[in-house]
Protein backbone atom coordinates (compact mmCIF):
# COMPACT_ATOMS: atom_id res chain seq x y z
CA UNK A 1 0.00 0.00 0.00
CA UNK A 2 1.16 3.43 -1.19
CA UNK A 3 -0.39 6.56 1.02
CA UNK A 4 -0.08 10.31 -0.49
CA UNK A 5 -1.21 13.04 1.73
CA UNK A 6 -1.60 16.44 -0.12
CA UNK A 7 -2.03 19.30 2.19
CA UNK A 8 -4.11 22.66 0.37
CA UNK A 9 -5.46 25.74 1.01
CA UNK A 10 -9.31 24.80 -0.55
CA UNK A 11 -11.27 22.02 0.44
CA UNK A 12 -13.60 23.01 -2.78
CA UNK A 13 -10.96 22.50 -5.19
CA UNK A 14 -10.70 18.35 -3.33
CA UNK A 15 -14.43 18.10 -3.67
CA UNK A 16 -14.54 18.90 -7.54
CA UNK A 17 -12.05 17.09 -8.72
CA UNK A 18 -13.83 14.11 -6.55
CA UNK A 19 -17.17 14.70 -7.51
CA UNK A 20 -16.29 15.36 -11.08
CA UNK A 21 -15.08 11.66 -11.28
CA UNK A 22 -18.22 10.56 -9.94
CA UNK A 23 -19.81 12.47 -12.60
CA UNK A 24 -17.91 10.89 -15.64
CA UNK A 25 -18.39 7.26 -14.08
CA UNK A 26 -14.92 6.92 -12.85
CA UNK A 27 -15.22 7.12 -9.27
CA UNK A 28 -17.92 6.21 -6.52
CA UNK A 29 -18.31 7.83 -2.96
CA UNK A 30 -18.18 4.81 -0.76
CA UNK A 31 -17.98 6.21 2.68
CA UNK A 32 -19.21 9.18 4.40
CA UNK A 33 -18.45 9.80 7.92
CA UNK A 34 -19.55 12.50 10.18
CA UNK A 35 -22.12 13.17 7.87
CA UNK A 36 -25.24 14.04 9.15
CA UNK A 37 -28.52 12.62 6.90
CA UNK A 38 -28.35 10.09 3.66
CA UNK A 39 -25.28 11.24 1.84
CA UNK A 40 -26.45 9.64 -1.18
CA UNK A 41 -29.05 12.56 -1.73
CA UNK A 42 -26.80 15.49 -0.71
CA UNK A 43 -24.99 17.27 -3.90
CA UNK A 44 -21.84 18.97 -4.07
CA UNK A 45 -22.95 22.71 -1.93
CA UNK A 46 -24.42 20.52 0.89
CA UNK A 47 -21.10 18.64 1.34
CA UNK A 48 -18.69 21.69 1.02
CA UNK A 49 -20.87 23.55 3.47
CA UNK A 50 -20.47 20.60 6.14
CA UNK A 51 -16.36 21.13 5.97
CA UNK A 52 -16.61 24.82 5.35
CA UNK A 53 -18.69 25.00 8.81
CA UNK A 54 -15.27 23.83 10.23
CA UNK A 55 -12.89 26.02 8.04
CA UNK A 56 -14.85 29.26 9.39
CA UNK A 57 -13.96 28.61 12.94
CA UNK A 58 -10.13 29.17 12.28
CA UNK A 59 -9.97 31.61 9.30
CA UNK A 60 -6.50 32.60 10.20
CA UNK A 61 -5.28 28.84 8.91
CA UNK A 62 -4.78 29.15 5.34
CA UNK A 63 -4.11 25.23 4.97
CA UNK A 64 -6.77 23.81 6.02
CA UNK A 65 -7.61 21.05 3.64
CA UNK A 66 -6.41 17.48 3.26
CA UNK A 67 -6.47 14.80 0.18
CA UNK A 68 -5.10 12.14 0.88
CA UNK A 69 -5.02 8.85 -1.79
CA UNK A 70 -4.19 4.83 -0.73
CA UNK A 71 -3.03 2.85 -3.50
CA UNK A 72 -3.12 -0.80 -3.65
CA UNK A 73 -1.16 -3.30 -5.68
CA UNK A 74 -2.72 -4.66 -8.43
CA UNK A 75 -2.90 -8.01 -6.67
CA UNK A 76 -4.79 -6.83 -3.79
CA UNK A 77 -8.02 -8.28 -4.35
CA UNK A 78 -10.34 -5.54 -2.63
CA UNK A 79 -13.89 -5.00 -2.84
CA UNK A 80 -15.44 -1.49 -1.38
CA UNK A 81 -16.63 -2.72 1.97
CA UNK A 82 -12.73 -4.06 2.43
CA UNK A 83 -11.82 -0.43 1.37
CA UNK A 84 -14.56 1.36 3.88
CA UNK A 85 -12.39 -0.54 7.21
CA UNK A 86 -9.12 0.38 5.16
CA UNK A 87 -9.87 3.43 5.08
CA UNK A 88 -11.93 4.22 8.44
CA UNK A 89 -8.83 2.30 10.04
CA UNK A 90 -6.33 4.89 8.53
CA UNK A 91 -8.04 8.17 9.55
CA UNK A 92 -8.01 6.81 13.18
CA UNK A 93 -4.12 5.80 12.99
CA UNK A 94 -3.16 9.36 11.42
CA UNK A 95 -5.82 11.22 14.03
CA UNK A 96 -8.41 12.28 11.98
CA UNK A 97 -10.93 9.28 12.94
CA UNK A 98 -13.29 11.82 14.89
CA UNK A 99 -12.78 14.21 11.38
CA UNK A 100 -15.60 14.29 8.98
CA UNK A 101 -14.31 12.77 5.64
CA UNK A 102 -15.21 11.48 2.21
CA UNK A 103 -13.88 8.76 0.83
CA UNK A 104 -14.35 7.93 -3.15
CA UNK A 105 -13.27 4.86 -4.78
CA UNK A 106 -11.84 5.37 -8.31
CA UNK A 107 -11.67 3.64 -11.42
CA UNK A 108 -9.17 5.00 -13.38
CA UNK A 109 -6.44 2.83 -13.30
CA UNK A 110 -6.22 -0.96 -13.35
CA UNK A 111 -4.52 -0.56 -9.84
CA UNK A 112 -7.46 -0.33 -6.65
CA UNK A 113 -7.21 2.84 -4.93
CA UNK A 114 -9.15 5.48 -3.37
CA UNK A 115 -9.44 9.26 -2.32
CA UNK A 116 -9.99 10.93 1.23
CA UNK A 117 -11.16 14.63 1.56
CA UNK A 118 -11.04 16.26 4.97
CA UNK A 119 -9.92 19.16 7.13
CA UNK A 120 -7.58 19.79 9.47
CA UNK A 121 -9.98 22.06 11.41
CA UNK A 122 -11.72 20.50 14.32
CA UNK A 123 -15.22 21.56 16.41
CA UNK A 124 -13.68 23.43 18.78
CA UNK A 125 -11.49 25.83 15.78
CA UNK A 126 -8.63 24.07 16.91
CA UNK A 127 -5.81 23.06 14.27
CA UNK A 128 -4.36 19.54 14.04
CA UNK A 129 -1.06 19.96 13.29
CA UNK A 130 -0.20 18.15 10.05
CA UNK A 131 3.78 19.14 10.30
CA UNK A 132 5.80 15.55 9.58
CA UNK A 133 2.19 13.31 9.40
CA UNK A 134 3.58 12.01 6.47
CA UNK A 135 6.50 10.03 8.41
CA UNK A 136 5.43 10.34 12.01
CA UNK A 137 1.75 8.95 11.58
CA UNK A 138 1.15 7.49 8.22
CA UNK A 139 4.15 5.41 7.32
CA UNK A 140 3.85 3.57 10.67
CA UNK A 141 -0.29 3.31 9.88
CA UNK A 142 0.61 1.74 6.47
CA UNK A 143 2.87 -0.59 7.70
CA UNK A 144 0.46 -1.90 9.98
CA UNK A 145 -2.16 -1.87 7.85
CA UNK A 146 -0.27 -4.44 5.37
CA UNK A 147 -0.21 -6.81 8.27
CA UNK A 148 -3.38 -6.48 9.45
CA UNK A 149 -5.31 -7.11 6.04
CA UNK A 150 -2.81 -8.95 4.55
CA UNK A 151 -1.69 -5.98 1.86
CA UNK A 152 1.31 -6.47 -0.70
CA UNK A 153 4.61 -4.19 0.87
CA UNK A 154 4.95 -1.16 -0.83
CA UNK A 155 8.41 -0.89 1.43
CA UNK A 156 11.33 -2.05 -0.66
CA UNK A 157 9.28 -2.19 -4.20
CA UNK A 158 7.22 -0.05 -7.03
CA UNK A 159 3.79 -0.35 -6.63
CA UNK A 160 2.44 -2.15 -9.84
CA UNK A 161 -0.02 0.53 -10.69
CA UNK A 162 -0.01 0.13 -14.83
CA UNK A 163 -1.29 3.07 -17.55
CA UNK A 164 -3.47 4.91 -15.93
CA UNK A 165 -3.31 8.14 -18.17
CA UNK A 166 -5.59 7.69 -21.38
CA UNK A 167 -4.88 9.79 -24.36
CA UNK A 168 -8.07 12.22 -24.49
CA UNK A 169 -9.80 13.08 -27.91
CA UNK A 170 -11.65 16.13 -28.09
CA UNK A 171 -15.45 16.21 -27.57
CA UNK A 172 -15.62 12.99 -25.47
CA UNK A 173 -15.49 14.78 -22.39
CA UNK A 174 -15.61 18.33 -21.10
CA UNK A 175 -12.58 20.39 -22.00
CA UNK A 176 -11.81 21.68 -18.06
CA UNK A 177 -12.25 17.55 -16.77
CA UNK A 178 -10.50 16.31 -19.42
CA UNK A 179 -7.33 18.35 -19.19
CA UNK A 180 -7.31 18.25 -14.88
CA UNK A 181 -7.15 14.52 -15.39
CA UNK A 182 -4.31 13.88 -17.77
CA UNK A 183 -2.07 17.07 -15.96
CA UNK A 184 -2.65 15.63 -12.40
CA UNK A 185 -2.20 12.03 -13.39
CA UNK A 186 1.66 13.22 -15.06
CA UNK A 187 2.50 15.80 -12.53
CA UNK A 188 1.57 12.62 -9.77
CA UNK A 189 3.00 9.69 -11.69
CA UNK A 190 5.92 10.58 -13.84
CA UNK A 191 9.07 11.96 -13.15
CA UNK A 192 10.72 14.88 -15.39
CA UNK A 193 13.38 17.37 -14.67
CA UNK A 194 12.83 20.24 -17.49
CA UNK A 195 9.73 21.75 -19.14
CA UNK A 196 10.92 20.05 -21.78
CA UNK A 197 10.30 17.08 -20.76
CA UNK A 198 6.96 17.65 -19.26
CA UNK A 199 5.86 18.85 -21.87
CA UNK A 200 6.66 15.85 -24.37
CA UNK A 201 4.70 13.70 -21.92
CA UNK A 202 1.60 15.67 -22.09
CA UNK A 203 1.73 15.60 -26.01
CA UNK A 204 1.66 12.32 -25.64
CA UNK A 205 -1.49 12.20 -23.89
CA UNK A 206 -3.05 15.07 -26.43
CA UNK A 207 -2.63 17.82 -24.45
CA UNK A 208 -0.39 21.30 -25.17
CA UNK A 209 0.92 23.03 -22.03
CA UNK A 210 1.73 26.31 -23.59
CA UNK A 211 4.13 29.00 -21.51
CA UNK A 212 3.73 31.43 -25.29
CA UNK A 213 6.11 33.25 -27.42
CA UNK A 214 9.38 34.39 -25.83
CA UNK A 215 9.27 37.80 -24.88
CA UNK A 216 5.77 37.93 -24.79
CA UNK A 217 4.33 39.28 -21.18
CA UNK A 218 2.50 35.84 -20.76
CA UNK A 219 6.06 34.66 -20.67
CA UNK A 220 8.03 36.91 -18.66
CA UNK A 221 5.19 36.91 -15.94
CA UNK A 222 5.67 32.77 -15.94
CA UNK A 223 2.09 32.48 -17.50
CA UNK A 224 1.35 28.68 -18.30
CA UNK A 225 -1.95 27.40 -20.27
CA UNK A 226 -3.34 24.18 -21.40
CA UNK A 227 -5.28 22.77 -24.03
CA UNK A 228 -6.32 20.01 -25.96
CA UNK A 229 -4.66 18.71 -29.17
CA UNK A 230 -6.16 18.11 -32.40
CA UNK A 231 -4.56 15.27 -35.25
CA UNK A 232 -2.33 17.79 -36.40
CA UNK A 233 -0.84 18.90 -33.30
CA UNK A 234 -2.90 21.86 -33.40
CA UNK A 235 -4.61 23.38 -30.27
CA UNK A 236 -8.26 22.94 -30.43
CA UNK A 237 -11.35 24.36 -28.21
CA UNK A 238 -10.85 27.01 -25.29
CA UNK A 239 -7.18 26.34 -23.07
CA UNK A 240 -7.19 26.58 -19.02
CA UNK A 241 -4.62 28.30 -17.58
CA UNK A 242 -2.81 26.18 -15.14
CA UNK A 243 -3.86 28.22 -11.71
CA UNK A 244 -7.64 26.86 -12.58
CA UNK A 245 -6.89 23.31 -12.34
CA UNK A 246 -6.84 21.66 -9.06
CA UNK A 247 -3.27 20.03 -8.89
CA UNK A 248 -1.72 24.19 -9.27
CA UNK A 249 0.50 22.83 -12.70
CA UNK A 250 2.27 26.52 -12.64
CA UNK A 251 5.82 27.07 -13.21
CA UNK A 252 6.56 28.03 -9.62
CA UNK A 253 5.02 24.09 -9.11
CA UNK A 254 6.58 22.36 -11.41
CA UNK A 255 10.29 24.13 -10.70
CA UNK A 256 9.78 22.41 -7.45
CA UNK A 257 9.07 18.65 -9.08
CA UNK A 258 12.07 19.36 -11.46
CA UNK A 259 14.33 19.00 -8.51
CA UNK A 260 12.52 16.18 -6.88
CA UNK A 261 12.75 14.14 -9.84
CA UNK A 262 16.61 14.42 -11.04
CA UNK A 263 17.43 12.14 -7.79
CA UNK A 264 13.82 9.88 -7.95
CA UNK A 265 14.73 9.29 -12.02
CA UNK A 266 18.05 7.85 -11.08
CA UNK A 267 17.48 4.43 -10.40
CA UNK A 268 15.66 3.47 -13.57
CA UNK A 269 18.42 4.98 -15.95
CA UNK A 270 20.23 2.07 -16.08
CA UNK A 271 16.64 -0.07 -17.51
CA UNK A 272 16.06 1.84 -20.06
CA UNK A 273 19.44 2.26 -21.49
CA UNK A 274 19.79 -1.48 -21.27
CA UNK A 275 16.52 -1.96 -23.16
CA UNK A 276 17.49 0.52 -25.79
CA UNK A 277 21.00 -1.21 -26.21
CA UNK A 278 19.43 -4.53 -27.03
CA UNK A 279 18.40 -2.95 -30.39
CA UNK A 280 21.78 -1.54 -30.51
CA UNK A 281 23.13 -4.88 -30.67
CA UNK A 282 19.93 -6.57 -32.38
CA UNK A 283 19.89 -4.30 -35.37
CA UNK A 284 22.87 -1.68 -35.19
CA UNK A 285 21.49 0.67 -37.45
CA UNK A 286 17.83 1.14 -38.40
CA UNK A 287 15.52 3.87 -39.39
CA UNK A 288 13.61 5.80 -36.98
CA UNK A 289 10.43 3.55 -37.83
CA UNK A 290 11.75 0.14 -36.76
CA UNK A 291 13.24 2.08 -33.50
CA UNK A 292 10.04 3.40 -32.70
CA UNK A 293 8.45 0.27 -33.24
CA UNK A 294 10.57 -1.47 -31.70
CA UNK A 295 10.31 0.60 -28.27
CA UNK A 296 6.98 0.51 -28.12
CA UNK A 297 7.21 -3.23 -27.23
CA UNK A 298 8.94 -2.11 -24.08
CA UNK A 299 6.52 0.35 -23.31
CA UNK A 300 8.78 3.23 -24.38
CA UNK A 301 8.03 5.93 -26.08
CA UNK A 302 10.24 8.11 -28.21
CA UNK A 303 9.96 11.56 -29.74
CA UNK A 304 12.34 13.08 -31.88
CA UNK A 305 12.46 17.18 -32.17
CA UNK A 306 13.69 18.03 -36.00
CA UNK A 307 14.38 21.65 -37.19
CA UNK A 308 12.51 23.38 -39.95
CA UNK A 309 15.08 22.38 -42.45
CA UNK A 310 14.00 18.33 -41.43
CA UNK A 311 17.36 18.36 -39.13
CA UNK A 312 17.18 15.79 -35.85
CA UNK A 313 18.85 18.15 -33.02
CA UNK A 314 16.66 16.33 -30.20
CA UNK A 315 14.93 13.67 -28.59
CA UNK A 316 13.21 12.10 -25.18
CA UNK A 317 12.71 8.47 -24.21
CA UNK A 318 9.41 8.17 -22.19
CA UNK A 319 9.49 4.71 -20.36
CA UNK A 320 6.17 4.14 -18.90
CA UNK A 321 6.48 0.93 -17.33
CA UNK A 322 8.79 2.88 -14.86
CA UNK A 323 7.45 6.26 -15.44
CA UNK A 324 10.56 8.36 -16.25
CA UNK A 325 11.74 10.82 -18.70
CA UNK A 326 15.30 11.44 -20.49
CA UNK A 327 16.43 13.25 -23.21
CA UNK A 328 18.76 11.36 -25.23
CA UNK A 329 21.96 13.12 -24.24
CA UNK A 330 21.26 12.55 -20.57
CA UNK A 331 21.56 8.27 -20.98
CA UNK A 332 24.78 9.64 -23.11
CA UNK A 333 26.61 10.32 -26.03
CA UNK A 334 25.32 6.94 -27.91
CA UNK A 335 21.76 7.86 -27.24
CA UNK A 336 21.93 11.19 -28.36
CA UNK A 337 20.26 12.88 -31.37
CA UNK A 338 23.44 13.31 -33.49
CA UNK A 339 24.21 9.50 -32.55
CA UNK A 340 21.07 8.41 -33.68
CA UNK A 341 20.73 10.49 -36.90
CA UNK A 342 24.47 8.51 -37.82
CA UNK A 343 22.75 4.96 -37.46
CA UNK A 344 19.34 6.73 -39.13
CA UNK A 345 22.04 7.09 -42.49
CA UNK A 346 23.68 4.30 -42.58
CA UNK A 347 20.46 2.49 -42.55
CA UNK A 348 19.21 4.49 -44.78
CA UNK A 349 22.75 3.78 -47.52
CA UNK A 350 22.34 0.04 -46.38
CA UNK A 351 18.13 -0.92 -46.19
CA UNK A 352 19.21 -4.37 -46.08
CA UNK A 353 20.90 -5.65 -43.16
CA UNK A 354 23.70 -8.12 -43.75
CA UNK A 355 23.98 -10.91 -40.56
CA UNK A 356 27.21 -12.63 -40.88
CA UNK A 357 28.28 -15.69 -39.20
CA UNK A 358 31.83 -17.17 -38.32
CA UNK A 359 32.72 -20.35 -40.33
CA UNK A 360 34.99 -22.97 -39.58
CA UNK A 361 36.74 -24.78 -42.82
CA UNK A 362 36.38 -28.37 -42.86
CA UNK A 363 37.12 -30.17 -46.15
CA UNK A 364 34.90 -32.58 -47.23
CA UNK A 365 36.73 -35.72 -48.09
CA UNK A 366 34.32 -37.59 -49.80
CA UNK A 367 33.94 -34.80 -52.83
CA UNK A 368 35.51 -35.44 -55.79
CA UNK A 369 35.30 -32.37 -57.50
CA UNK A 370 37.96 -30.54 -54.75
CA UNK A 371 41.30 -31.68 -55.29
CA UNK A 372 44.57 -31.11 -52.97
CA UNK A 373 48.55 -30.36 -53.34
CA UNK A 374 50.18 -34.10 -52.45
CA UNK A 375 52.06 -34.35 -49.64
CA UNK A 376 55.29 -34.14 -50.06
CA UNK A 377 57.77 -37.44 -49.98
CA UNK A 378 60.79 -37.22 -47.47
CA UNK A 379 64.05 -35.84 -48.87
CA UNK A 380 66.44 -35.71 -45.96
CA UNK A 381 67.34 -32.24 -47.18
CA UNK A 382 68.55 -31.60 -43.56
CA UNK A 383 71.62 -34.12 -43.08
CA UNK A 384 72.85 -32.94 -46.42
CA UNK A 385 73.30 -29.60 -45.60
CA UNK A 386 74.45 -30.01 -42.20
CA UNK A 387 77.12 -32.58 -44.31
CA UNK A 388 78.23 -29.80 -46.67
CA UNK A 389 78.24 -27.10 -44.44
CA UNK A 390 81.07 -29.39 -42.21
CA UNK A 391 83.39 -29.88 -45.21
CA UNK A 392 83.41 -25.98 -46.09
CA UNK A 393 84.06 -25.08 -42.56
CA UNK A 394 87.27 -27.24 -42.89
CA UNK A 395 86.73 -28.77 -39.60
CA UNK A 396 87.39 -32.57 -39.50
CA UNK A 397 86.98 -34.98 -36.22
CA UNK A 398 90.73 -36.30 -35.00
CA UNK A 399 91.66 -39.68 -35.69
CA UNK A 400 92.89 -42.17 -32.79
CA UNK A 401 96.64 -41.89 -32.68
CA UNK A 402 98.53 -45.92 -33.18
CA UNK A 403 101.12 -46.53 -30.49
CA UNK A 404 104.48 -46.92 -32.18
CA UNK A 405 106.63 -49.66 -32.79
CA UNK A 406 110.00 -49.22 -32.43
CA UNK A 407 112.01 -48.52 -35.35
CA UNK A 408 109.09 -46.83 -37.01
CA UNK A 409 109.53 -43.45 -37.97
CA UNK A 410 107.07 -40.92 -36.78
CA UNK A 411 104.87 -39.79 -39.54
CA UNK A 412 105.23 -35.89 -39.34
CA UNK A 413 102.24 -35.33 -41.62
CA UNK A 414 99.80 -35.66 -39.05
CA UNK A 415 96.76 -33.55 -39.34
CA UNK A 416 96.46 -30.79 -37.24
CA UNK A 417 93.71 -30.22 -34.76
CA UNK A 418 91.63 -27.68 -33.58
Amino acid sequence: MVAKIASGKSIRGILHYNEDKVELGEATLILASGFAGDIEKMNLVQKLKRFEHLTMLNAAVKTNALHISLNFDASDKLDSQKLQQIAADYMERIGFGDQPFLVYRHYDANHPHIHIATTNIQRNGERIDIHGIGYKLSEPARKELEKKYGLLKAEGREMQQGKGIRSVIYGTKPTKQAISNIVTGVMRQYRYATFAEYKTILEHFNIKADRGAAHTQMFDKRGLIYSIMDDNGKSIGIPVKASQIYCKPTMDELDKQYKRNIEKRKHFKASLKNEIDKLFFKYGNFSKELLTKELVKSNISITFRTSDQGLLYGVTFIDHQNKTVFNGSDLGKAYSAKALSVRFEKAELNPQKLETTKQVFQPEQDNPSKSYLKVPEPTNFLGIALAKAQSESGIAIPKKRKKRKKGEKIEQNQQLTL
